[in-house]
């Protein structure tokens, strides 16, 4: 059975950082994209950003480039967002995803097929 369990969350004031954590267990770390969505209060889920498990080309979210790191670590079956310079529109719960044998990543919600159960991420002004 799949898991992916987050970490990392937290309260934060405006201009911090964060560093979420996604530790999957339950198959085998390869042929995957991984992917972060977030989602504020009252809104859709969103795509933040994505890798393939090449790392090669990740992509990210107009509102978080710059700012946002996505990495891997396949020995540690682990998946990275390093969050820098946060700001207050950044609150939300942080989802990671997982969709197996696939080498390109996604920005779509839909071509993802495991979710984690999500972390708060609150950042003050």
């Amino acid at each position: 059975q799949v898991q992916l369990e987050e970490s990392g969350g937290g309260l934060v004031q405006a201009g911090g950082s964060l560093r979420l954590s996604c530790a999957v267990s339950g198959r085998t770390f390869s042929d995957y994209r991984m992917g972060w969505f977030r989602q504020a209060s009252g809104k859709e889920r969103e795509f933040v950003a994505g890798i393939s498990w090449s790392g090669r080309s990740p992509s990210y979210a107009d509102s978080v480039k710059g700012r946002f790191t996505i990495s891997k670590e396949n020995a540690d079956s682990k998946v990275y967002l390093q969050m820098n310079s946060l700001k207050p529109e950044d609150t939300a719960v942080y989802y990671c995803a997982a969709h197996w044998n696939s080498w390109s990543v996604s920005p779509k919600i839909e071509e993802y097929d495991y979710w984690g159960q999500g972390t708060q991420v609150t950042v003050s002004s």
